[in-house]
């Protein structure tokens, strides 16, 4: 050993290491080179690679749901980077709609739109938006402790006047088209937020609830046997709005005797035992359901006893079906779609009368139900029980457990009701809109195909109104008969029309702004009161965040469509719909070419995560604990990649520590303590040349190749967006390194060897070490930037970060499959051994004089003895064929 002292610094790094600690040092690196803004003026001008991101409501914190799809995200646009494109990730703020209203209208006690015109619109809205970005520095503090590369600086909101005025312009030429229209539509309501909900809201929360469930008699008019028809409902609430009963046109209906009380009803024949026992009855005759049609029958309640002329009368549709109730359905017109349908069609009701609503925005009961005035619908349901019992009308009564949808923000039973709302015509587009979805690559493809395409086949037209105030408003100007109607498509056009200067969009500024009439002598135009649905606003994201067609134009078309999208499962009836049809409409193809749709995260139970249950822990504690990338790792290499679900376990994200990171750190910091003894044994620099990278070693040989081809193989399965593909071979990639590699070469890594054979092993595994760091660089950035730190010391490197480099191309002259295949084949061989040791309790330890290796496939035996089994083994083995 020489007694010179190397001319070379070689970097030392701890036997033991802190994983989030690092993380922290590592962020402070990255803060003071500016890593992310450097990044992106080093790839400007190269190809770009776009990329929209969902906004979030920032009322809240973010969950493993936020961080699971933002990882997914980095991911993919950090390996667009290392592809050599430019890549913008802008954040965006959800700002407006329910949630934020909820959340003011619980804080104040605001019960309705009564309190909130005392309170008035420009105070209340004042409160919406102190409140629309509560958390948003939270969340880029979680956010960018997860390692996420987001550009919250040059962010975008939809509350911004420039965002508001795309969306503008996007309604104009939805109108412009003839794809808007007013009408009166039932459709899922919340009471708790005073507004109806789309069909895609009122699908995202159902629950299992028990309902009560009453058969009620109908008594025929002028019937020789004194007969009542039976209606079944599970919302006794809309009794007293019953106007008419439907029966199917071909099913039989029998007329029957109760036995015990010899009263006559009607009913469908295969339900009758679903309301009296078997010796209870006796059919008198039966019949097909259409020659009920048009039978008059008395009330249940006189509260719209003025209709009787029209009303109360037995329709007939096919949509009765005979699997539940007595086969003849209640019809409350306006609290049922069908109901509408079916009565609107038959003229009991028609599109130019007053609504048949007695409830008001609250799901309170009002004029005429004057018996239950002031009652919650649900809470009625007892009283009208009650009521129906007195009036001899209650033949059964019992409770059902049944899905029923729920708001997604207040958590409160919806109710189905007719209101006033201005529509976009969706239901003539199906075709189109399945031939932009047929354009564009969704992981797993099963969401698309199945999915998201039955939606779209039944896709309706789409409530874009809320009777709400925290909005963008629908820019619609109206005369009070409604004869003049002007849609505004810009701030420059209401200007024009109004001679007011307007530099807000918000309604507390624009309500009060009047259009004069064209016509001579009539009053001016006045906008309507309603709001656009928030999901109309994340729609229209791909132009309203860019402002156009205002500005930026040649950018919306260098990036649009999209690249890349990803969010959770949820979304293919949310975000992924909204954005598609308005897509469709304005431009006749899909705003997005890529799309991953992750699965849900649960409690470790399979149970909702909920704050309140506190049934997960904190992230930022797992974070604090096992490090964000061992978070990351978890979430993309779980079920939830394949858009199933995922019980977050605390102890999976533990294993990734031990099981992939640990033994990375150990062969690193194995390569840096040899490299170090290397230099001072033999008072020789070691400065890694990738031209250098050759071995005549087998084993060197095996793990240059299996590094390549991983190389290949990542680069293939990323291009499909298969992210859970690639962890498990990458996870993988460090059991092979560290227990087969390193733990085979350990003496030559030591310079057992010789001088040249350990230098040309240290090289390999030099080599392997970078490469991997590289290839790992998306999914764990934090411990694949600690270590390229100090690796890139030992190389001609110049790059301050190692998410600043491109992913190298396959050096296919180290490719050699024959190697892989052997190696393989010995792998398999060597753990077959284990196995048989584990069966006869022999000790790994304990020195086997021969191996016989049986196999009826020749080339296989002859694989093995390439590798020279014997001396890897330190055995004697004898193949035979």
């Amino acid at each position: 050993m020489s007694n010179k002292t190397p001319n070379q610094h070689v970097p030392r790094v701890a036997e033991t290491i802190n994983f989030p600690e690092e993380e922290e040092k590592i962020l402070d690196y990255w803060k003071k080179i500016d890593a992310f803004q450097s990044c992106l003026k080093q790839s400007k001008g190269k190809p770009r690679f776009s990329f929209y991101d969902g906004p979030p409501f920032a009322t809240g914190l973010p969950h493993y749901g936020h961080i699971l799809a933002g990882t997914i995200k980095d991911v993919v646009t950090r390996y667009a980077h290392q592809q050599g494109y430019h890549v913008e990730r802008r954040f965006g703020w959800d700002c407006h709609g329910l949630p934020v209203e909820y959340e003011i209208d619980k804080a104040l006690g605001i019960k309705g739109p009564a309190d909130v015109m005392k309170m008035g619109i420009e105070k209340y809205n004042s409160e919406c938006r102190k409140i629309v970005t509560r958390y948003s520095k939270e969340w880029e503090i979680i956010i960018g402790r997860i390692g996420r590369w987001i550009d919250f600086k040059n962010d975008y909101k939809t509350l911004h006047p420039s965002f508001m005025e795309s969306v503008w312009w996007v309604f104009k030429q939805l109108y412009v088209k003839g794809l808007v229209y007013q009408g009166n539509k039932v459709m899922p309501y919340s009471t708790a937020c005073n507004t109806p909900l789309s069909n895609f809201e009122a699908n995202q929360n159902y629950k299992d609830v028990v309902d009560p469930t009453v058969v009620v008699s109908l008594p025929v008019l002028n019937d020789s046997d004194g007969a009542a028809l039976l209606i079944w409902t599970t919302t006794p609430w809309t009794l007293p709005s019953n106007l008419a009963a439907c029966v199917h046109p071909d099913l039989v209906y029998a007329k029957l005797k109760q036995l015990s009380t010899n009263k006559v009803y009607i009913m469908m024949e295969s339900r009758i035992e679903s309301v009296f026992p078997a010796d209870d009855y006796k059919v008198l005759k039966t019949f097909p359901g259409k020659e009920l049609k048009g039978l008059k029958y008395q009330p249940i309640f006189d509260y719209f006893s003025h209709m009787k002329d029209k009303a109360f009368v037995v329709l007939v549709d096919e949509y009765v079906t005979s699997e539940s109730g007595t086969g003849i359905v209640h019809q409350a017109p306006y609290f049922g779609e069908d109901d509408y349908r079916v009565t609107l069609a038959a003229g009991v009701i028609s599109k130019d009368q007053e609504p048949i609503c007695p409830i008001d925005m609250s799901g309170r009961f009002a004029e005429p139900v004057h018996d239950f005035i002031g009652q919650y619908v649900k809470d009625a349901d007892k009283n009208i029980i009650a009521k129906l019992k007195d009036m001899g009308r209650l033949v059964q009564q019992s409770q059902v457990k049944h899905s029923y949808p729920f708001c997604w923000r207040s958590d409160t039973p919806l109710i189905y009701r007719a209101v006033p709302s201005w529509f976009i015509r969706v239901e003539h587009m199906q075709e189109s809109l399945l031939k932009s979805a047929a354009e564009t690559y969704w992981v797993p493809d099963f969401v698309k195909d199945k999915r998201f395409g039955n939606w779209l086949r039944d896709a309706r037209d789409w409530a874009v109104s809320r009777n709400r105030y925290w909005g963008t408003p629908i820019p619609i100007w109206m005369s009070p008969n409604g004869d003049e109607i002007v849609c505004v498509g810009s701030i420059d056009e209401l200007e024009r029309l109004t001679g007011v200067k307007v530099d807000d969009l918000h309604r507390e500024t624009i309500d009060k702004l009047e259009i004069p009439s064209q016509i001579p002598g009539d009053p001016p135009l006045k906008r309507i009161s309603e709001v656009f649905d928030c999901w109309f606003e994340s729609g229209s994201m791909p132009y309203a965040q860019l402002h156009y067609p205002f500005e930026r134009t040649k950018d919306f078309e260098e990036c649009f469509p999209a690249d890349f999208i990803a969010e959770g499962i949820d979304q293919t009836r949310g975000w992924f719909y909204t954005l598609i049809v308005i897509s469709t409409a304005l431009f006749g193809k899909a705003p997005f070419k890529n799309l991953i749709a992750n699965g849900l995260v649960l409690a470790s139970d399979g149970q909702k995560m909920s704050k309140s249950k506190k049934n997960y822990p904190d992230p930022l504690k797992i974070v604090n604990m096992y490090g964000a990338d061992a978070l990351r790792l978890y979430l993309i290499n779980s079920p939830v990649v394949r858009a199933e679900n995922l019980r977050f376990k605390e102890e999976g994200v533990r294993d990734i520590v031990k099981d992939v990171f640990l033994p990375w750190y150990n062969a690193y910091r194995f390569l840096l303590q040899n490299i170090e003894v290397y230099v001072q044994n033999n008072d020789k620099t070691f400065t890694y040349d990738e031209k250098r990278v050759c071995s005549s070693n087998i084993m060197d040989r095996w793990i240059l190749s299996f590094t390549q081809s991983l190389l290949m193989y990542i680069r293939k399965e990323m291009e499909l967006y298969h992210l859970y593909n690639v962890i498990p071979r990458l996870t993988q990639f460090f059991d092979y390194l560290t227990n087969w590699y390193v733990r085979m070469n350990r003496k030559r890594l030591k310079g057992e060897g010789g001088e040249d054979d350990c230098r040309t092993a240290l090289t390999t595994l030099f080599d392997i070490l970078l490469n991997i760091i590289k290839m790992m660089a998306p999914f764990s950035p934090f411990l694949s930037e600690n270590m390229y730190q100090c690796l890139k010391q030992l190389t001609e490197s110049s790059s301050e970060s190692v998410h600043y480099l491109m992913l190298p191309q396959p050096n296919k002259d180290l490719i050699d499959v024959t190697i892989e295949r052997a190696v393989s084949r010995m792998q398999s061989v060597i753990e077959l051994g284990r196995v048989v040791r584990d069966r006869k309790t022999i000790p790994v330890k304990y020195p086997l004089p021969e191996v016989i290796v049986v196999h009826r496939d020749q080339q296989y035996l002859d694989d093995i003895l390439s590798l020279q089994v014997a001396r890897l083994l330190f055995l004697d083995v004898c193949v035979r064929s």
